[in-house]
């Protein structure tokens, strides 16, 4: 999900179109780095096997049968409950580099969720939060910001991005019920998809499942607005995978996975980024407390084939996310980090 969103809501929204429900956030059964090393130690993820599904080639080769170290992330939002003061954020920073993440994805500015005030802890510009990722070896790659309300508001979110070095801009969430609203916002995407380029930076959308459910009067949807409307040139797509997957099982498809990898394929926009995000498969509710079928899950935890996905497509980027992490915040990054270093494809 994202900053400044309710990720919380948007699931519910999706799922209970289906007349799912959602499990409340955080159960906390392991805590802290000690739970992450527990985990990565036994965890499905290490003994993931490359799927015998047939891919269909497409895409730029990044990577041959493995993700790149340097190009899995991570999206901060994952990590928001664990950032409670400076000291708590820094310990997260710390523990991702240990884990071996050389890049983040920010959501917002700042690594804390409101109401936490950053100018209470000192982390309060760009520039600040920039000094302590980089004292870790940290690049804050990519970011999560709503469209812009003004002038003004769109230099300074371009401003701070150029502070970080980043290489990518990406919308996190917009939703309408309303056909001329995703026009207007395609538009204004478009917009300031070329502010970002003549920045030195790439713009992206990042969908949920509610893009592929909603229905307009005339038979279409918001991603056939979106991927109809925004220009292929200027902006690229930054694909969840758990919410595409999640589309997939919401309409209907027979074959949820392969609707997921049609929406990569089929989109006149490039996709570039990957968000990592697993789902919970009939068991869950048996395997792990509290746990529900269509729950988000920890990498390697679910069902979705990630190696059938990137061996039909592979990105620039890989960014390992979760929500409501299955055990801890901690736990989700290591696992998540393990998970994809490991993965052949």
């Amino acid at each position: 999900m994202c900053y400044g969103y309710d990720g919380d809501a948007a699931l519910r929204e999706s799922l209970e179109r289906k007349g799912a429900s959602r499990r409340g956030l955080l159960r906390g059964a392991v805590a802290g780095a000690a739970g992450a090393t527990v985990l990565a130690a036994g965890s499905p993820a290490l003994a993931a096997k490359p799927s015998s599904h047939p891919g269909k080639g497409h895409g730029h080769a990044y990577g041959r049968n493995r993700v790149k170290t340097e190009l899995i992330s991570i999206q901060l939002y994952t990590l928001r409950s664990a950032m409670t003061d400076r000291t708590a954020i820094l310990r997260q920073f710390d523990q991702l580099a240990k884990f071996g993440y050389q890049r983040v994805e920010r959501a917002g500015l700042y690594a804390a969720r409101p109401p936490l005030d950053p100018a209470a802890y000192g982390l309060d510009t760009a520039a600040k939060l920039k000094a302590e990722l980089d004292a870790r070896g940290i690049w804050a790659s990519s970011s999560h910001d709503g469209i812009s309300p003004n002038v003004a508001a769109l230099n300074q979110k371009l401003d701070d991005a150029n502070t970080f070095g980043q290489k990518y801009i990406v919308v996190p969430y917009l939703n309408s019920n309303s056909k001329s609203e995703w026009q207007l916002w395609a538009e204004q995407m478009n917009t300031e998809a070329e502010a970002a380029r003549r920045r030195g930076l790439r713009y992206g959308y990042h969908n949920h499942a509610h893009e592929f459910t909603i229905k307009f009067d005339d038979g279409t949807t918001p991603w056939d607005v979106l991927t109809g409307e925004l220009d292929p040139k200027l902006v690229h797509l930054e694909v969840d995978l758990y919410w595409a997957y999640t589309g997939g099982v919401n309409t209907g498809a027979a074959d949820p996975l392969q609707f997921a990898i049609d929406v990569i394929q089929s989109a006149p926009q490039e996709v570039r980024q990957y968000h990592v995000k697993d789902r919970h498969g009939a068991d869950a509710a048996v395997l792990y407390d509290g746990e529900q079928p269509g729950d988000m899950a920890d990498l390697g935890l679910g069902v979705i084939d990630f190696p059938t996905i990137f061996k039909a497509h592979q990105v620039e980027e890989y960014i390992v996310e979760n929500d409501s992490p299955d055990f801890s915040p901690a736990a989700t990054a290591n696992t998540g980090f393990r998970y994809l270093e490991g993965l052949d494809f």
